[in-house]
């Protein structure tokens, strides 16, 4: 008899599971342990299982145009606050409409409830405005007409358009009195801007000579100086209040938070950009200087707006060469313009990481239709609660004994293997979902407790197909080792093609929806991965093991395997055996 070739594999040929379950193994040691390495041993659980933070927001038009409140743009406000929480690393966050204008807001807790409500409650449009003066915070006497001052040294720009990051603004104190008064002037005296922006708005104001006198610009020019001198920004109601009631058109007032509990205030011309002109922003970690940075990217339309500022801003001293980011009448950021620009720009100064993603963020999803008040914050307790999860917990203890019931009656010392790969999906289940919380926010509510109860029918499903391959070659008079390896190709094109299709729908069903159901299709999508590594890198090597057992290789009646129980076929080796020596003992065929 020719021996096989060399290289080649027979029919029947065994694998090495050795390597596999190594494999398995390290990825489980090395998850748990970076499970306890984290500090987070446990998942982080949905608003509707652990409480949060529920916010209602009421939609308010601009005077004249109450028709804005509408469902279009309702339907946009939504997905511009869901994308902004979910910006913060939020997820599970619930973000819908109640009524005509009223838009509440569910943050689960354990996420940075905080600085979640300061983003949500920041609903008013964006604004860049030019700036004409800043100080510090405190009121001050109104100015005289014979006050005069020279700007100081703003922080030094390192960029084309440069600024200390939120909450690291350094306080300039700049020109009062007439200067200020001047450039006041001559911004009421400029027309409303175009869509290019107006040129009058950050023109630096002139040394010389005062503008011809017209009751309404001095009158205006007066009160909005009293405004600046006697606005306290460190009076949070004064805060709020500043810039109130002022459209884009106008020069305004308005504070911002240089440090934590450290404020000044800014004297700014008419807006000349609105946040609906940015395209994109975000904060990058910029390689070559080793520093964080805010990129931002403009419409065709905010180009050549952002471009017209620009280039009357960058011949400016400061602090009139600085444009202000104002969101909800409150200046987040103050950069200095060193050169025109147009398409993009870049915004760096002391940031760190959390300073210019947050700041990115606010320039993203800044945008919205309508302008929105806060009208409740409200601490809520979980929906279900834990009685709730418990009970869910409970149900789904009952179905997976009911699966293991069933499979120790049919399937005997085979559900060894079922009851062993089910532990193995189950932990790497429960450590990844734990990791997945500080790491992309992933929120454990109760339909994603769901979607892992549904999980065990799917990963018992693909043990049920390996065990009958198994069982079908034994009926076929082969004997177990080579029945485990001939049963396996076709068993794993089967459980490959089953688990597409769950993870088809689970894809779909991710994609189409929102909320709550989206936690249960990420839990089916993750489990059913898990469900293809357990079974390809566990339950085949194991089964490769234990076929060379006493057990199960001679088809123990407790097996599962037995062949007499299986009604197979006399072996076909032994049947050859027979015809060339005469009968056999019936007792071994």
């Amino acid at each position: 008899m020719a021996a096989p070739k060399k290289g080649r594999r027979p029919a029947g040929g065994q694998s090495r599971p050795g390597r596999a379950l190594a494999l398995i193994l390290i990825a489980m040691v090395a998850l748990t342990g970076g499970m306890f390495w984290s500090g987070h041993t446990t998942p982080r659980l949905g608003i509707d299982l652990a409480g949060g933070t529920s916010i209602t927001l009421k939609a308010k038009a601009d005077p004249g145009q109450e028709s804005a409140v509408n469902e279009t743009n309702m339907n946009t406000a939504v997905g511009i606050i869901e994308r902004r929480v979910n910006g913060l690393g939020v997820s599970e966050a619930e973000v819908q409409t109640q009524g005509r204008e009223n838009i509440i807001v569910n943050i689960p807790r354990g996420t940075n409830e905080k600085q979640a409500r300061e983003q949500v409650g920041t609903t008013a449009q964006l604004y860049f405005r030019p700036v004409l003066g800043v100080t510090n915070g405190g009121a001050a006497p109104a100015p005289s007409a014979s006050s005069s001052g020279s700007p100081s040294a703003s922080p030094k720009p390192s960029s084309s358009a440069s600024g200390s990051s939120v909450g690291e603004k350094k306080p300039t104190p700049t020109a009062t009195g007439s200067a200020q008064g001047r450039a006041l002037t001559e911004a009421l005296k400029a027309p409303s801007p175009t869509p290019t922006g107006s040129s009058s708005a950050s023109s630096k104001p002139k040394a010389t000579g005062t503008p011809s006198a017209t009751p309404t610009p001095d009158a205006s020019t007066a009160a909005l100086e009293q405004k600046f001198a006697s606005l306290n920004c460190l009076d949070p109601k004064q805060r709020s209040a500043a810039g109130q009631g002022v459209l884009p058109t106008q020069p305004t007032v308005a504070c911002g938070e240089d440090a934590p509990g450290q404020w000044s205030k800014y004297l700014l011309g008419p807006a000349e950009v609105d946040g609906k002109d940015v395209d994109d922003a975000k904060g990058v970690f910029d390689q070559q200087r080793g520093m964080w940075i805010v990129t931002m990217d403009f419409t065709s339309g905010g180009s050549k707006k952002f471009q017209s500022i620009t280039s009357k801003l960058s011949s400016q001293a400061d602090p009139q060469n600085r444009f202000a980011i104002v969101l909800d009448g409150e200046v987040v950021s103050a950069p200095s313009v060193r050169q025109t620009l147009s398409a993009s720009a870049e915004i760096s100064g002391n940031f760190n990481q959390q300073s210019a993603q947050d700041l990115g963020n606010i320039l993203s999803y800044g945008a919205l239709p309508l302008s929105f008040q806060t009208q409740s914050v409200d601490t809520v307790t979980a929906a279900l609660g834990g009685e709730q999860l418990e009970a869910g917990l409970i149900a789904g203890a009952i179905g997976l004994g009911l699966v293991i019931i069933y499979l120790v009656a049919y399937y005997r010392g085979l559900s060894l293997i079922a009851i062993l790969s089910l532990g193995v999906s189950a932990l790497l289940t429960y450590v990844i979902m734990a990791l997945l919380g500080p790491a992309i926010g992933f929120a454990l509510n109760l339909p994603a407790v769901c979607g892992a109860i549904v999980a065990i029918g799917i990963t018992a499903d693909s043990f049920i197909v390996y065990f009958e391959r198994i069982r079908d070659e034994l009926r076929e008079g082969r004997t177990l080792r080579p029945a485990v390896e001939r049963a396996w190709p076709r068993a794993r094109r089967t459980i490959l093609v089953s688990d597409f299709v769950s993870f088809l729908a689970a894809a779909v069903l991710f994609i189409v929806t929102v909320g709550k159901v989206q936690g249960f299709a990420f839990t089916l999508g993750l489990t059913t991965l898990l469900d293809v590594v357990v079974v390809f890198l566990f339950t085949k090597p194991v089964m490769t093991l234990l076929a060379r057992t006493k057990f199960f290789g001679n088809g123990h009646a407790w097996s599962g395997l037995d062949p007499k129980r299986l009604g197979a076929k006399p072996p076909l080796r032994r049947s050859r055996r027979a015809t060339a020596s005469g009968p056999v003992d019936p007792k071994e065929a």
